[in-house]
């Protein structure tokens, strides 16, 4: 990765412009996420474009409609989106999530998002990157409203989002009429606890799959197989 851009397999990913930059958070969702079957596929809160562009590598037979408020991380996502092969499937929205629900009755099969939950930690000071991470623009409430009325009947949502804030929004989604039905525990190594939840919902109750996912083992950048392995149709550095 250099200061402007990240280059994965298929594609590059400039990032220079927009409220946040590439990291692991959005890797992990984009590869993690379940993308059989999806025709329609929704993206809130696109931010440098990275997911809705991993969603359309990894189904060659969607339609990705792409979201996101800030007028920078939208330009520079639909430049990253022009510039892909899939650049036909994905289409780059400037709006809010609650605009577009509103303004849309499309049924997506897949809804995905790397939500800007971090409601225990400081506020950031740059305004901007700020709006990406906080929960000051879009509630908890107002994504499970919006995602259940743009949902399919069998859909499913996957997001990534920190432990604490994930047991909150598991319970209001629950409430909302959404049911977590897959969690992956990301651990930063084999001695730590999770950091990240991997969450699925869909409208259906059923029993909840759990699984746990190591990034490294007992070394600094000693990535584990399993990380490897999910990851390894986008990181250069992964060869399988």
């Amino acid at each position: 990765m250099t200061g402007d851009h990240f280059r994965f397999r298929q594609f590059t990913i400039y990032h220079d412009k927009c409220a946040m930059k590439v990291g692991t958070d959005g890797v992990l969702l984009g590869a993690w996420c379940n993308v059989e079957g999806a025709m329609a596929v929704l993206d809130v809160g696109t931010g440098s474009g990275l997911i809705a562009l991993m969603v359309a590598q990894r189904n060659q037979n969607c339609i990705v409609d792409a979201i996101d408020i800030d007028r920078p991380s939208f330009l520079q996502a639909s430049e990253n989106a022009a510039r892909c092969r899939w650049s036909k499937r994905i289409r780059m929205h400037h709006s809010s999530f609650n605009d577009y629900h509103n303004k849309h009755n499309k049924d997506y099969d897949l809804i995905v998002s790397n939500p800007p939950w971090f409601q225990n930690s400081l506020t950031n000071p740059d305004p901007v990157r700020s709006g990406a991470r906080h929960s000051h623009s879009l509630s908890m409430d107002d994504l499970i409203y919006g995602v259940e009325k743009l949902l399919t009947s069998t859909g499913r949502y996957c997001m990534i989002m920190p432990v604490p804030e994930a047991e909150i929004f598991i319970e209001k989604a629950t409430a909302g009429g959404l049911y977590c039905r897959k969690i992956t525990s990301v651990h930063p190594n084999p001695e730590k606890p999770a950091k990240r939840y991997l969450l699925e919902f869909r409208r259906d109750p059923g029993q909840v799959e759990r699984s746990q996912l190591i990034l490294e083992l007992e070394k600094r950048h000693k990535y584990s197989d399993q990380f490897k392995k999910l990851t390894g149709d986008f990181y250069l550095a992964f060869r399988y």
